[in-house]
């Protein structure tokens, strides 16, 4: 067998290895491109998230309209077992399994504290588009203010439960609690504002609290419950 030991040209080499690597490149982009479009398409998933007097896809915060998950104001849902016990999941209002109407919808947020829900909200649902077959976290992609269809409804002004609102009772502590226990100890939610200096005039204990990252309220507007 005859071997060239002929050293080619530096310049045509390169070229040949160009000529190879640009149709391997685009192989890469195509099968790249059709694994992700095929086994990795998005779903959204929901989880429950509520809170007291520090508040733990909707592109946008429209009361009228959800995103890509889909969810708008009156949209019912209830628990969701299949995807664990905190997950929740869209369904027909007459459906035996809904528990909940959505009364706003919010964008997604990350930090728990930047979630504020209108007054009457029982429940908060932060929905998440996750890809794959992957279960849990997520991009936030909205959060679904929602009021207890039962006549249950912790949420209410003064009732002890959800989110902390004007109208709501604290204690000294600054935590929830109903206003129908409140005693000489414990004080009234007058506002809920950023500076002391915003808390209206019949307020006797302004209640600063400490960094709350994204939340909207920095200071606890307060008198005497009773």
């Amino acid at each position: 067998m005859a071997v060239n030991n002929t050293q080619r040209p530096r310049g045509r080499v390169a070229g040949c290895l160009q000529a190879l690597l640009v149709p391997l490149i685009i192989v890469g982009i195509i099968g790249a491109w059709n694994y992700f479009r095929d086994d990795e398409s998005p779903s959204s998933s929901s989880s429950s998230s509520s809170s007291s007097s520090s508040p733990s896809s909707s592109s946008s915060p429209d009361d009228k309209g959800g995103g890509s998950d889909g969810w708008k104001v009156g949209d019912c849902g209830g628990p969701d077992p299949d995807k664990g016990s905190d997950s929740y999941k869209k369904l027909d209002c007459d459906d035996s399994g809904a528990t909940f109407k959505a009364m706003k919808i919010l964008d997604g947020a990350i930090l728990d504290d930047s979630i504020q829900c209108p007054a009457g909200t029982d429940i908060i649902i932060k929905v998440s588009i996750s890809f794959g077959s992957s279960s849990g976290g997520g991009i936030p992609s909205s959060t679904v203010c929602g009021r207890n269809l039962s006549d249950d409804h912790p949420g209410d002004a003064g009732a002890g439960g959800g989110q902390l609102v004007k109208g709501d009772c604290i204690d000294s502590t600054a935590k929830e609690i109903p206003c129908a226990s409140a005693g000489p100890d414990d004080y009234k939610v007058l506002d809920l504002v950023k500076t002391e200096s915003e808390c209206p005039a019949k307020t006797t204990d302004p209640l600063k609290l400490t960094l709350g990252i994204g939340r909207p309220y920095d200071v606890i507007c307060g008198r005497k419950a009773a």
